[in-house]
């Protein structure tokens, strides 16, 4: 059955999704009614419809593993039952945010899809802390939709344009905006922003979310709290929920992040650090580790200050990261890593035999 209405336009319904759920339509033994996920709680999710807001089930097919199941944004396909309603279908997403589960695992977790931005907020409460910006970076340019860092609470900042200018230089390619909901400056240039498309909601907690959330709303559709002494946030938003805006668009609001842990080695570090990747490109061996080599690019740079010594640290920790997330699914990668971990160890106890006097090549 088609679902093409002008009730789902306003939550981001387009020719290319209709496609899509048509085609999901027509190979389905049962009719199938479209809405896009709203929130997810507990194995139920709220799916909105041209009918109104529905809590239905998941049942997809065997074989479905974590990252197959519905999320905020998802457009998906319900089968209406009598006794209650069930998401058969989730549609292709366009794009996704991906983050690695918590407890060490390299599995994912779409935290939003079929999105056309997002929303990195920012708090200038506390230090802003660039290396986070950049992890966030990161996970946003592997989304596939386009970043924007939104700096907050200008209000309470010593120095907004100071501060937008060491994240601009930290966020190239993503645009960066001050904004304060409580004095609304910057906000009509924000609301303009988002009036097109989706955009996901994402920060630290204490950055303001739940506040910029209520103001980009015009309504109170968050609870809010205030951030404790230690500058730490506390936890207000407990799920990521779907939120049309009057102005046009759709926010996903997302819960706030202690820490968010990357899942794919992609495009986003090149997108990222395209300065550091294009030094690495220049330096004289392709196998160049950075340290000591002649004709190291990075180091020269790092010597005459082109390149921050922090910056360049931010990228070490998320290329190590990104080493491990590819080791964990590439047997190629894990093979390598293997040889390499197999070679330090050798040259290692060499050493050590060495120091004692000993032939190093017993």
């Amino acid at each position: 059955m088609s679902a093409s209405t002008p009730d789902l336009s306003a939550l981001g319904w387009d020719t290319g999704t209709a496609a899509a759920f048509d085609e999901a339509a027509a190979g389905a033994p049962f009719a199938l009614l479209a809405g896009r996920v709203g929130r997810v709680d507990r194995g139920r999710v709220t799916v909105h419809t041209a009918a109104g807001p529905v809590s239905a089930l998941v049942r997809l097919p065997a074989g479905s593993d974590l990252e197959d199941q519905p999320t905020t944004g998802d457009w998906v396909g319900l089968e209406r039952r009598p006794d209650g309603d069930v998401v058969r279908v989730v549609l292709p997403r366009r794009s996704a945010i991906v983050r690695r589960v918590a407890g060490g695992r390299s599995d994912g977790q779409v935290m939003a899809a079929n999105l056309a931005r997002v929303l990195i907020a920012v708090p200038f409460e506390t230090k802003v802390n660039l290396s986070a910006i950049e992890r966030y970076l990161v996970l946003a340019w592997e989304s596939g939709a386009q970043p924007v860092v939104v700096l907050t609470k200008a209000d309470l900042g010593f120095d907004p344009e100071t501060t937008r200018e060491e994240v601009r230089a930290a966020a190239p390619g993503a645009d960066v905006l001050v904004v304060s909901a409580e004095t609304e400056e910057g906000m009509p240039e924000l609301a303009a922003l988002l009036a097109d498309g989706t955009t996901a909601l994402v920060g630290q907690s204490g950055a303001g979310k739940s506040t910029l959330v209520n103001a980009l709303a015009g309504l109170p559709v968050q609870a809010v709290s205030d951030t404790r002494q230690d500058g730490k946030g506390r936890h207000t938003t407990t799920a990521r929920e779907l939120i049309p805006l009057p102005g046009g668009g759709v926010l996903i609001d997302t819960p706030g992040l202690r820490t968010i842990g990357l899942h794919e080695d992609g495009e986003g570090m090149a997108m990222t650090f395209p300065d550091i990747e294009e030094l690495v490109a220049a330096c004289r061996f392709a196998d160049c580790a950075h340290e000591t080599e002649p004709g190291c690019a990075v180091q020269a740079a790092l010597a005459d200050g082109t390149l921050d010594e922090r910056r360049w640290g931010s990228w070490q920790k998320l290329q190590r990261e990104a080493a491990w997330i590819a080791m964990r699914t590439d047997p190629v990668a894990r093979s390598a890593a293997r040889k390499r971990w197999t070679a330090t160890g050798r040259e290692g106890r060499a050493r050590a035999r060495l120091k004692r006097g000993e032939d190093p090549f017993a």
